[in-house]
């Protein structure tokens, strides 16, 4: 299953998923971590957000079709109403193209695929258009939910084009501002054509260590930070990981909330988490406080390696730490150089050091800048 459709079921699950009203409070929530995830990393296109936009989109639709009553159902409750008439799902396009039908003879419902979709589902459902979800945007309602009782009045025909006309405008505004950005900002030059000096990455010599019984990790008021933190990963966001071709990671939950299970591969190879240019260039400068959630896969303490990439900003060694059965914070702190990132970077997590194919929960990537 697709870790973004498993991230939104098992959120569903924890609640009353026939109420429409929690299916959208979902459905924003995952949005939402998906623009935290878009806007923290400037390396991100416009239309590669677009794209991931829209596969989130499409992801949804199937989903929510789950929930609307097959077509004979959903024909056979209409027909017993009056006069109101039956709504369909169109995309807010294609409403807007067509403007306000005349009144006419009654016609069955009818529920519109989302565009690039012309096939029905095997169940019988058709896949509904789901728009973009903000927070105050609510879903279309289906043709099985009742209508709330309002006096019958008389509709005002409404104008259309011109709101259509302004979003496509205000949309080609928006990439070209995008593109201007880039160019003015200098991202697609490299190093030398901006005039920077390539300074060698710091290095550490020997491994950081900590051993369960002894050295424990820092933990969360131990170090002398700031306490903004920064988000690096959350599950609802498994876009920004990268697996091997041996190694797995896999979207879950359970009453401790949603964590991302995470096996490396037999060679050894790492699970690797993005960290966003837009990050580094925060906490450029700064003794950087990173933090990593995590527990053992059920009660099987393993050791784990964490190695980092930060680009022109350099590593943070290679740090070592034994996670046991119960949900922790590990930190590790690292001497930031101050100066531009120039690129993104990654930090990198093998769940098993003596290669014993034990994996590790991980919750959550956090970073906190400290001056």
């Amino acid at each position: 299953m697709d870790p973004i459709e498993k991230a939104i079921r098992n959120a569903l699950e924890k609640g009353n998923a026939g109420d429409r009203a929690f299916r959208e409070k979902v459905y924003r929530s995952a949005f939402s971590a998906l623009d935290r995830a878009l806007q923290a990393n400037p390396n991100v296109t416009v239309e590669t957000a677009i794209n991931r936009r829209k596969a989130m989109q499409a992801k949804i639709a199937e989903i929510e079709a789950e929930f609307l009553p097959a077509p004979s159902a959903a024909g056979s409750a209409m027909a017993d109403e009056d006069s109101v008439p039956a709504p369909s799902v169109d995309a807010p396009v294609q409403a807007a193209a067509a403007g306000p039908a005349p009144r006419g003879p009654r016609s069955e419902p009818t529920l519109d695929t989302p565009t690039g979709h012309t096939d029905a589902p095997s169940n019988g459902h058709v896949l509904p258009e789901v728009p973009d979800i903000m927070p105050d945007a609510p879903l279309p309602r289906t043709a099985a939910e009742p209508q709330p009782d309002r006096a019958p009045r008389r509709r005002r025909p409404r104008k259309r084009g011109l709101p259509a006309l302004f979003t496509g405008l205000t949309l080609l505004v928006i990439i070209g501002l995008g593109a201007w950005w880039l160019l003015q900002s200098g991202a697609l030059r490299s190093p030398e054509e901006r005039g920077e000096v390539p300074v060698p990455p710091a290095s550490v010599e020997d491994e950081d260590f900590s051993p369960s019984g002894s050295t424990a990790p820092l933990q969360t008021g131990q170090a002398e930070f700031s306490g903004e933190w920064i988000t690096v990963f959350t599950p609802l966001d498994p876009t920004t990981v990268s697996t091997p071709s041996d190694a797995s990671a896999e979207v879950m939950e359970d009453d401790s909330g949603s964590f991302l299970r995470v096996r490396s591969g037999g060679s050894g190879s790492a699970v690797s988490f993005d960290v966003g240019q837009g990050i580094l260039d925060e906490v450029a400068g700064t003794r950087a406080v990173f933090v990593l959630v995590a527990r053992a896969e059920d009660g099987k303490e393993t050791q784990i390696s964490i190695d980092c990439n930060f680009g022109e900003l350099g590593d943070c060694g290679r740090k070592r730490y034994e996670v046991g059965r119960e949900r922790s914070e590990y930190l590790f702190d690292v001497q930031l150089p101050d100066k531009r990132a120039g690129a993104a970077g990654t930090i990198a997590i093998n769940s098993d050091v003596e290669n014993q194919g034990k994996a590790i929960d991980i919750y959550e990537i956090r970073v906190s800048p400290n001056q």
